[in-house]
């Protein structure tokens, strides 16, 4: 079975793949990814990681992006251009509590668009 995909975008490598361990923890088969740090593994993002995290996580469901801080954002919005896919979404949700949402929701096999729309619901204040 295909799943939607999900890519945590931090700035710092253990925060994304923190969050990854603890979703792991519940939801082990959907495809998760992590683009934390940058190419040099410094603070910051990297539009190479976030974009080969976008490839490895897409098993033709799409995809969900989560970020940490604005430029992680920027850098996504940048991905997601050069990816030239309409299934890839960013989401305004905070990264640890909604890609646990998205996880979830995913792993219950639902489509991209029902994915996301449960991950807004979940988190009307940051519309």
């Amino acid at each position: 079975m295909s799943y939607v995909g999900i890519v945590l975008i931090s700035h710092s490598a253990k925060i994304a793949e923190g969050t990854k361990e603890l979703i792991r923890q519940v939801m082990k088969d959907i495809p998760l990814e992590t683009a934390g740090g940058t190419d040099e593994n410094e603070i910051g993002t990297s539009i190479e990681k976030i974009s080969a995290a976008i490839d490895q996580a897409n098993q033709g469901m799409g995809v969900l992006l989560f970020y940490d801080l604005g430029s992680a954002k920027m850098n996504a919005e940048m991905a997601i251009e050069l990816a030239e896919r309409d299934d890839v979404k960013l989401v305004e949700a905070p990264i640890v509590e909604g890609s646990y949402v998205a996880a979830v929701e995913s792993g219950m096999g639902k489509q991209l668009a029902d994915v996301y729309d449960a991950v807004i619901r979940s988190f009307p204040e940051k519309k």
